[in-house]
Order: C-alpha cells, then structure tokens, then sequence
C-alpha cells in the first residue's frame, strides 16, 4: 500500500444526515496495484480477503459491527428491500436499495462514478441506502427507497437524505438512449443536460437529476455533496476514467450508513 496513503479509512460525511454514515473514497485500506487501497466490491478481481479486510476497516471506522455490514448485488434496477438481519459478505440479494430499523445493522452501497444516496430518519430509527445509476434513477430506486422507508415508520418530512460523490455533469458525457430514456420518464428533465462537445452527446447533471427525484418525495432535507468522482484520481475511483483512459479493473468505494435505533439510541 503507498505509505503516503491514510492508515484509517477514510470517508466525507454529510452534515445534514443525523446518523452515524460515510461516503468512502479509495484511501486508507490494503488492496494493491489498480485496486489501490480501500477497494470493497466483492465483485472485482481483487483478493476477497483485502477487500473484506477494506470493509471491516470502512465499517469500525463509523462504530459499526464489520459482521453487520450488508450489501446488495447491484443491478441497475428499482428494487428496495427491507433488511431484517444481517447476511454474509457478498450474499447480498438483486436489488439497488434497502431500508431497516434494525439497531446497528449499516447499509453498504458499492459505486464508482454512480450517485450513493444514504436517508435516515432518526426519531423513527429507520435508515436507508440506495444505489442510483442513471436506469436506476429513470425506473424510481429513489422513490422506491423512500417508500421502503415509510413502510418501516418514517415519515417524510423527518427524512433526510444525503447525495455523495458521483461523476459530475462537466465529465458525465452521455448519448441518445439516456436522452431518450430520461424525457420519457419525465420531459421536465430536460433542464439537467446541456450541449456535449460533438453531436448527438450531451453533458447530463445526473447528481442533479437524483435531488431533483428527492425532493419531490417532499423529504425534510436533501443534501448534495459537491465532489466529482472522475476529476479525483487520488481520491476516488471512476469507471467512465477507466473507460476512458483504456485501463483494466480498478476498485469501488463504499457508502454506509448506520441504523441508530429509535429516537437516536444504540
């Protein structure tokens, strides 16, 4: 691991969720070579044994119980469940989001370039997490979340919700089917695109379009971490980057957030 790397894990937490969470960057963990240092996808080509030693540290690092920390097997889709207990590492159900108000359970989401949003109500106990890729977005993981939410007491105007780092608009270039999807869905989406750099491309807010989606839930709070995954090598891994750059694997941060209990208790 280069030494000038942090030796804890290292996150960005958002004042307006008043719960234990974090959004991760790729800093303070063992993985080596592209997957350097604080990879936890379980997914990748990376030791499984660095990637749950990264996990643990991102999961003490917030107070939480490593074997408490629950993740989904991702796939762009709208799905939220609830989760009642933990599973094992890499056990994760299909899904994008989830909600509990199971005390110390913490809610991982894996990203790298895609929005990780993390919602908690804390005087309800209840705690949610999703992961929004732009189809993700465009068929409803943020209301489907919310709506998970509700389901296990919380009210909307008790919810917060917090956007962490994602590719940002100036590096997200996109083309005719996002366009085509995201104005079916919601013509009024329109405003989150500008002109790309070459024809038929445009340059989509897609941080943007996920607040947006929030507070029209009409939640208490909705708060948007301005950090762009692509523009931070050091800090961040990015898949689109990668994709442009013509690298192989690389690693993906985690975000998580912590049930609390009840009225803000262990």
């Amino acid at each position: 691991m280069n030494a000038s790397l942090p030796a804890a894990a290292d996150f960005l937490a958002s004042p307006a969720l008043p719960v234990g969470h974090g959004f991760f960057t790729r800093r303070g963990g063992v993985s080596t070579g592209s997957y350097a240092s604080l990879n936890c996808s379980l997914s990748g080509g990376d030791d499984p044994a660095r990637v749950r030693e990264n996990r643990a540290r991102a999961a003490r690092a917030l107070g939480a119980d490593p074997e408490a920390l629950v993740g989904l097997t991702q796939v762009h889709g709208a799905a939220a469940i609830v989760v009642e207990q933990p599973w094992p590492a890499g056990a994760g159900p299909r899904a994008d989001a989830m909600a509990t108000r199971t005390p110390g359970v913490a809610l991982g989401i894996i990203t790298a370039d895609c929005v990780p949003v993390l919602l908690a109500d804390r005087q309800a106990g209840v705690v949610g997490a999703a992961h929004a890729g732009w189809r993700g977005m465009v068929a409803g993981v943020l209301r489907e979340v919310v709506a998970a939410m509700l389901a296990l007491g919380a009210r909307r105007e008790r919810i917060a919700a917090a956007i962490g780092p994602s590719i940002r608009q100036v590096s997200y270039e996109v083309g005719p089917d996002l366009l085509d999807a995201l104005l079916a869905a919601d013509p009024d989406d329109a405003r989150f695109l500008a002109p790309g750099r070459q024809p038929d491309r445009w340059q989509f807010d897609l941080a943007g379009c996920c607040a947006a989606r929030l507070e029209a839930e009409a939640l208490g709070a909705v708060d948007l971490l301005q950090v762009d995954t692509l523009a931070e090598p050091d800090r961040f891994f990015s898949h689109r980057r990668r994709t442009l750059a013509g690298e192989g694997p690389i690693g993906h941060q985690i975000s998580i957030v912590v049930c609390p209990g009840a009225d803000g208790g262990a």
